[in-house]
């Protein structure tokens, strides 16, 4: 189970009382991915938001001009937020996710997270700049894979 002060700890949710994560931390599902295991594939709809909680994930893009993929990021960070095109319309993933190894992790329903957050605007509109931070993040990180591969 993740408890509120576990979820203050992922910087999603940092500075938020736990009367505030309390019905985000209801919405937590604790679950094992197995070294090797695809969380999920780019292009598939994103129905979830993960957090990290122990192990290691690389997010990796196909290339349509060769055979090989790019791993654009590896989340290996206790509480590190990935699968953001879960909360991110048009809610297909960008990426695809690969247990580097055993890991541990918190999956959130995305649409339910985004009613919650609705529940409570200001909360909703600081927790929806640090997934658009992440994701400024994980573009030029994309990018500058992407430039080494040509």
């Amino acid at each position: 189970m993740i408890t509120p002060q576990r979820l203050s700890q992922v910087s999603l949710f940092e500075g938020f009382s736990p009367e505030q994560l309390a019905p985000i931390a209801e919405l937590c599902q604790e679950v094992t991915g197995q070294q090797g295991e695809v969380l999920f594939w780019e292009g598939e709809k994103a129905e979830r938001l993960y957090i990290l909680l122990e192990g290691e994930v690389s997010l990796f893009v196909q290339l349509t001009s060769r055979p090989e993929r790019v791993t654009v990021a590896v989340v290996n960070q206790p509480n590190a937020m990935f699968g953001w095109s879960g909360v991110v319309a048009p809610y297909h993933y960008t990426a695809s996710a690969l247990c580097e190894a055993d890991s541990r992790l918190a999956v959130l329903d995305g649409q339910s997270l985004i009613q919650r957050l609705e529940e409570n605007p200001a909360m909703g509109f600081v927790v929806i700049q640090r997934i658009a931070a992440v994701i400024s993040d994980r573009l030029r990180h994309t990018r500058l894979a992407l430039l080494k591969t040509l």
